[in-house]
């Protein structure tokens, strides 16, 4: 329809509004039906309203549309936008402006957002706004896509709210009793470490960041195969090897919350369960120092020689002794925790264990299905130390360069841990740092008898 007959059609409806003035009552009414008929086949178009709220209840709608067309940058095609902050987020963000709009296409489909708002007087004098959105779109796609694309608004919606909300790490406590309702405790999660901080060796660390985007994607994948949407890694390797830095690192990867599962302070494998069912989806349940937290290292090794029956039982016996007389969680407990039936409560978790000595695990914990991927983190290596020298002293290269690497490839032990003090303390003066740090491999390779300081 060409805009002619767009100024027919309107010069017709003013004409057939002056004669509604003139006719009875009951044929204005006909005549009106008729027109809304005659104007449903000649406007292709069918629009929603989204406003702010519905009777006195905030419109759950209007903020993910909100949040919709700042998740996929809309805003930016309008002349005029608002400056936000999301509740617990850490960016600032733009939404529409009143009378501004934008359009997108969705499945082939387009469609138009408008955002209006409108002032008017309550009954106490005072002004206030109603705001609203305004959805338009070809009649022929309604059925067709309206469905699907809600579906969406509402999941760009969470996603966009949850990545830029403030983080949280949760802990368990022994105080609080098995029979509250609020296991965990939580507090805001600020660490600062990231993938570019780490000082782990680049193939090692581009090995984990595809695991993690692999698993993020893959729930249809997991879903298809009959597996939980879950995975398990084990963090091994000395004291001060950057454990605790790595798991700071995947959760700010992740954007996700960090549950720090103190196993000493939990009384019974009910309480472990019940602390599983209160996590949520997309996030870390972590269990620092593994070996350390629980007198279940190595159980099978500690059981005489018998056949699997028996050592079923004797097992059996001493885990049920164990958590009747001391009040602790088995080993069965703790296996059902990462991978048995109420391991399932959830989606989008990572289990983390960590441990200074993986020898001393019993092999039930470490099989894949548990403690999928076992990361090492080893002894500082050279890339490592370049790595820290550049976020430390901000030192590309120095003519002790050759030495350190020299020390550490013949076996100078290091941690991470350890280089970063050195250089922390000497971080006004890098040739202090270096002098340092190559005294004190030098020491450690005299030490271990591996070479000697002046070769």
């Amino acid at each position: 329809m060409n805009r002619m007959e767009f100024s027919c059609m309107w010069t017709i409806f003013g004409c057939l509004a002056f004669v509604r003035s003139l006719l009875p009552v009951e044929i204005v009414e006909a005549l009106t039906r008729w027109l809304r008929k005659l104007n449903s086949h000649l406007v292709p178009y069918v629009v929603f309203e989204i406003p702010e709220f519905e009777g006195s209840s905030i419109n759950e709608l209007y903020k993910n549309v909100q949040l919709h067309l700042t998740a996929k940058n809309l805003c930016r095609n309008a002349r005029k936008t608002v400056l936000c902050r999301v509740k617990n987020s850490t960016n600032t963000t733009s939404t529409l402006a009143g009378g501004e709009g934008v359009m997108e296409t969705f499945e082939g489909a387009k469609i138009w957002w408008t955002h209006a708002v409108h002032g008017f007087k309550t009954s106490d004098g005072s002004s206030q706004d109603h705001r609203s959105y305004t959805l338009k779109i070809h009649k022929r796609d309604r059925d067709r896509i309206i469905p699907a694309y809600l579906d969406e608004i509402r999941e760009n919606a969470y996603n966009f709210m949850f990545k830029n909300r403030e983080m949280l790490l949760y802990s368990n406590s022994k105080s609080a009793s098995s029979m509250s309702r609020h296991l965990w405790q939580a507090i805001h999660f600020k660490h600062p470490s990231t993938f570019d901080t780490l000082a782990v060796e680049p193939s090692q660390l581009q090995t984990i960041k595809t695991d993690l985007d692999a698993f993020i994607a893959g729930k249809e994948y997991f879903r298809r195969v009959g597996r939980p949407w879950k995975r398990g890694y084990l963090l091994y390797g000395p004291a001060g090897s950057g454990k605790s830095s790595m798991i700071a690192a995947i959760a700010n990867y992740l954007k996700w919350d960090v549950y720090d599962l103190e196993l000493t302070q939990v009384r019974s494998n009910s309480e472990l369960k019940q602390l599983l069912i209160q996590t949520t989806n997309k996030s870390v349940i972590v269990i620092e120092d593994i070996d350390c937290s629980v007198c279940f290292a190595h159980p099978r090794s500690r059981q005489p020689t018998s056949s699997s029956s028996e050592l079923s039982f004797s097992e059996s016996s001493e885990q049920g002794k164990l958590e009747d007389d001391g009040g602790r969680i088995t080993l069965s407990g703790l296996l059902n925790f990462t991978d048995g039936l109420w391991s399932c409560c959830g989606n989008e978790r990572i289990l983390i264990f960590t441990t200074n000595h993986v020898d001393k695990l019993d092999a039930a914990l470490l099989r894949p299905g548990r403690m999928d991927l076992h990361i090492h983190m080893s002894y500082c290596t050279y890339s490592a130390f370049k790595t820290l020298s550049l976020n430390y002293l901000t030192l590309e290269n120095h003519h002790l360069f050759p030495k350190v690497e020299k020390l550490i490839r013949n076996g100078a032990k290091i941690t991470p841990a350890q280089v970063s003090e050195i250089l922390i303390q000497n971080r006004d003066n890098s040739d202090d740092a270096m002098e340092n740090l190559v005294s004190f491999l030098e020491h450690r390779a005299w030490s271990s008898c591996k070479i000697h300081p002046n070769a």
